[in-house]
């Protein structure tokens, strides 16, 4: 598997000369570096182990001013050659960059003692104390200390053999087979184009790959990629890789900028973050402190939200949000570092729990549910994902990101969480899930919904899936809300009459009084077939007025007995189905009917026959062609 390994240490402390010993490439290409003698950039080179395996090196500056340049090449690291010069010892930059190593997660490396030759043995025996207790508490506690002289070549060989044989073993953290390359450098080459490099920290890239640099969702595509020199067809995980993209311009590329595939990674403002302020740090961190924010390659200026504290003290942990002017795009367990604004230096770093963050409630329970994140198995952190995301669930490419999971076993755990009911997949298509909590919980709410509405609403029948799809499904996603609606049918919990849907218990229910009046509407209207009594002649009798009649007539038109006209007029539905009926016979020996001819056909007055035929012109039964009607044919 491929592997990359960087150096850290102090300024002029030799680990440009000892990866030039190692390797014959020199890493300092810029001419101020040369220039100064010191490394400002990084460097890249590649040590061959024999046979087909080669390790790739990324060789970081040393100075204090440079720190930003040795994170983002560190961050793509596996494992650490921690370079020490024999004839100083440990110096500032030796503790910082062990602290950043620290804070990336990195767990494994090597200790070089440079400048063997200019120490005499008992020199370097004390060195070799010195540098073991300072390493005593670190990760690098039982690693083996190497002295070499990048000038003579002593211990070069040593070094060679020891790197080759923990090679064996050596099998780097790879979670998810998402492609992501930070990059690292942009420049164009001569007849190419566009070319930038970086370590593709997970996931490949194959050479005609559509790609997107994100968060600014540039789309491009790979023309060519180079890996140690060499031209190949596809770069795998851990493997430092130049690559060369169509039709975008060097101008538009920013270091920092993360390569991935479309659609796989989402730029958001707010990260929540699991952080520990170093024990050395020469200040606790307060809440909304402006910082320098170090992910992958890039740096920006942020500031921390803690959720459960006012500051955090040197040495401790907790869940802090993280927000940005501008989106970044991350995945869980990413590692981050924090530098003070001012003095500049390392102070705390830790590890991304949700690049998807929203915004919490302070001292909320939501802050535990995100401590849960920290130490979570997948299947407990899917769940949790997607509780937090809420009723509008999440798709299988946010959970990806969301939980570090590859591709295959990601789809297997889903599968089986969908078959305990625990998760429910309600978009095929988008392939969206949503947490079974609030699944049902939406379930129980519609149900609730109707129940209120039925009781709000006794004389109506029930309501339109359109009417509750913008009322109770509003903010809801289209297919999650169907999907609740279909499965209440299916368990007959629910009932559709065509577009109307109510609980099964649901009736019509009238009190005596609105019952009479709707028998006595009924009656009236009947007989007045289609010379129909006004509103006023209807309801004075009664002693009425419409807004106290309005539900009764509101119930005849949904039961079908009663058709509203126009304003004020209507007509029982037996009698405008009469005149259908007329119509429809008159037409099968007529081409047209005029004004006089309806007249003729129906003896009405203008007062009933003009609103009659401009409602069948509506109901498409009729179309009107200058001053007469025709049949509208049907389809």
């Amino acid at each position: 598997m491929p592997v990359v390994m960087g150096t850290a240490g102090h300024i002029d402390h030799g680990k440009t000369s000892l990866i030039k010993a190692l390797t014959g490439t020199d890493c300092d290409r810029l001419a101020e570096e040369k220039k100064r003698g010191i490394t400002i950039e990084l460097g890249f080179a590649s040590l061959d182990l024999g046979g087909d395996e080669q390790l790739s090196i990324i060789d970081v500056p040393g100075h204090e001013k440079f720190v930003k340049n040795m994170v983002a090449g560190a961050a793509g690291i596996d494992f650490v050659l921690l370079v020490i010069a024999a004839d100083e010892g440990v110096m500032p930059q030796t503790r910082e960059h062990l602290e950043i190593c620290t804070l990336l997660g990195i767990e494994k490396g090597f200790v070089v003692l440079t400048k063997s030759d200019m120490v005499d043995e008992e020199w370097m025996e004390l060195v070799q104390e010195d540098v073991r207790e300072f390493l005593a508490s670190s990760f690098l506690a039982e690693a083996p200390i190497l002295a070499v002289s990048s000038h003579t070549g002593q211990g070069l060989d040593e070094l060679r053999g020891e790197i080759a044989s923990f090679m064996k073993d050596f099998s780097p953290k790879r979670r998810t087979d998402l492609a992501r390359l930070p990059v690292d450098r942009v420049f164009t080459m001569k007849g190419h184009g566009t070319v930038v490099t970086g370590t593709l920290i997970s996931g490949q890239l194959s050479v005609g790959d559509d790609v997107v640099l994100y968060p600014k969702l540039t789309e491009t595509k790979v023309r060519s990629l180079q890996s140690h020199g060499s031209s190949v067809e596809t770069a795998p995980a851990g493997r430092r890789t130049a690559i060369n993209l169509h039709g975008v311009e060097v101008e538009d590329i920013e270091r920092g900028e993360i390569l991935g595939r479309p659609g796989t990674l989402f730029p958001s403002k707010v990260w929540d973050v699991e952080l520990t302020c170093l024990p050395s740090s020469p200040k606790s961190l307060k809440h909304r402190k402006e910082i320098h924010f170090h992910h992958g390659s890039k740096e920006v200026m942020a500031k921390i939200y803690f959720l459960d504290r006012e500051k955090l003290e040197k040495g401790e942990r907790a869940v802090c949000q993280i927000r940005f002017d501008k989106p970044m795009t991350g995945v869980y367990g990413d590692r981050v570092v924090l530098r003070s604004f001012s003095p500049l230096r390392t102070i705390a770093g830790g590890s991304i729990i949700n690049p998807l963050g929203r915004k919490v409630k302070r001292f909320s329970d939501d802050v535990k549910r995100l401590e849960s994140l920290i130490a979570a198995e997948p299947e407990e952190l899917v769940l949790t994902q997607l509780d937090l995301a809420g009723r509008t669930g999440l798709t299988f490419q946010e959970l990806s990101i969301l939980s570090n999971v590859a591709s295959k076993p990601l789809e297997k755990m889903l599968q089986s969480m969908g078959g305990q009911q625990k998760i429910f997949l309600y978009d095929k298509e988008n392939r969206s899930y949503v947490s079974g909590t609030h699944y049902e919980d939406l379930v129980q709410g519609l149900l609730n919904h109707l129940e209120e509405f039925h009781r709000n609403e006794p004389m109506k029948p029930g309501v339109s899936r359109g009417e509750i799809g913008s009322t109770y499904g509003k903010g809801l996603p289209d297919k999650l809300f169907h999907s609740i609606v279909e499965r209440l049918l299916k368990k007959e919990e629910l009932v559709a009459e065509q577009e109307i849907l109510h609980l099964p218990g649901h009736k019509v229910s009238l009190a005596s009084d609105q019952q009479k009046l709707r028998d006595t509407l009924m009656d009236t209207y009947e007989k007045g077939g289609l010379t129909p009594p006004n509103l006023k002649d209807v309801l004075d009798p009664l002693g009425l007025v419409f807004k106290e009649a309005t539900p009764v007539y509101r119930l005849l038109q949904d039961e079908g007995l009663l058709v509203r006209i126009k304003e004020d007029m209507y007509f029982a539905k037996s009698a405008v189905e009469g005149l259908q009926k007329k119509l429809e016979a008159y037409f099968a020996e007529n081409e047209e009917l005029g004004p006089q001819d309806f007249k003729a056909l129906v003896g009405l007055s203008r007062k009933f026959s003009i609103p009659l035929l401009e409602y069948m012109d509506k109901e498409k039964i009729t179309i009107r062609v200058g001053d007469k009607r025709r049949l509208r044919k049907q389809n």
